[in-house]
């Protein structure tokens, strides 16, 4: 769980208990996403975790983003408070791309859709150079 130690809170200005969604992204567009996150700014991304086969990357988002998420190729879920904390994670075979001791924001769901178009974008450009 996210607990209150964990320096986890969202980039919204709101106020918000240890609860968090998930964005869950192929792993070619999440990596691509956390770049673009990264050059606008080390405060633009959250917390990501990577899954054991490395096929997907979540991104933690602030509490509601699931009621409203529709971006196609990614899937959007409630926690409802589940988060695992970073022992637990290794202990399923997964880990935390970025963890959330490093990070301590939520990644904002609107520059998060804007990143995840923007690097599907330069995959579709990529693979068609092939």
């Amino acid at each position: 769980m996210l607990g209150h130690g964990s320096g986890v809170r969202p980039s919204t200005a709101d106020a918000c208990d240890d609860f968090c969604d998930l964005v869950t992204v192929p792993v070619r567009q999440g990596l691509e996403a956390v770049d673009i996150l990264r050059r606008v700014g080390a405060r633009a991304v959250g917390p990501v975790l990577h899954d054991g086969a490395c096929d997907t990357l979540q991104f933690l988002v602030p509490p509601g983003t699931a009621d409203a998420w529709d971006l196609p190729g990614s899937a959007c879920t409630h926690t409802g408070g589940d988060v695992p904390g970073p022992a637990d994670v290794s202990a399923v075979g997964g880990g935390w791309l970025l963890p959330p001791g490093d990070i301590g924001r939520l990644t904002d769901p609107t520059v998060l859709r804007a990143a995840l178009g923007e690097a599907a974008r330069l995959i579709a450009a990529a693979d068609d150079c092939r």
